[in-house]
């Protein structure tokens, strides 16, 4: 790999990172509704959720929207020019997320990534369809068997992701898209694990 071709992955990685630290569900409603989403919230976290119970479902729509595409745009955009077998397409894939979850614009507190994550996930059906299982898990864990509460839930979807998506991808040789996502999982994952025990 030449120098050139190193930097448009480091490119591509920083922005996506920084994209990924954007906290929409933050910023939206302090500065158009001067309500601070953090302090008024059970979690004080910088979701989507929060936004739709403490500011109603328009502004909801809104930060929710932005949060997907802020994961959505890095990738598809990586896409068209990377190449998705790489190694480094792994560190691509989890820098959006990571950017959310340890965001530099919030004193390196971020969100709990499920937004972003799928925002990732609907690029890479571009190219992969291992997004729908995420969502498939979700449905399930949200319908038929119904874990509660929704922290706990999400752990468990990000952990069965993780792990499926690892045996899956692995066995189509499809290796940087599979660790990418375990990355993602790990980060998720990590982040719900730390909003449990400060409650």
């Amino acid at each position: 790999m030449t120098t050139g071709e190193l930097c448009v992955w480091l490119l591509y990685i920083i922005t996506g990172f920084f994209s990924g630290s954007i906290l929409f569900c933050q910023i939206i409603p302090m500065y158009v509704l001067n309500i601070d989403i953090c302090a008024i919230s059970n979690d004080h976290n910088p979701g989507a959720a929060n936004v739709f119970i403490n500011c109603g479902a328009f502004w909801g729509m809104i930060c929710l929207s932005l949060d997907i595409l802020k994961g959505y745009i890095p990738i598809i955009l990586a896409l068209q020019q990377l190449d998705s077998g790489n190694s480094l397409f792994a560190i691509v894939l989890a820098a959006p997320v990571l950017g959310h979850a340890v965001s530099p614009f919030h004193h390196f507190h971020g969100g709990k990534c499920i937004s972003t994550a799928f925002g990732e996930m609907l690029a890479l059906y571009t190219v992969n369809r291992i997004g729908i299982l995420l969502a498939l898990i979700y449905i399930l864990l949200s319908t038929i068997i119904r874990i509660n509460p929704n922290r706990l839930r999400s752990m468990v979807a990000f952990g069965l992701f993780g792990t499926l998506s690892a045996v899956i991808l692995t066995y189509r040789e499809q290796y940087s898209i599979a660790v990418g996502c375990v990355l993602i999982s790990l980060i998720a994952l990590a982040k719900h694990a730390i909003f449990y025990n400060d409650e």
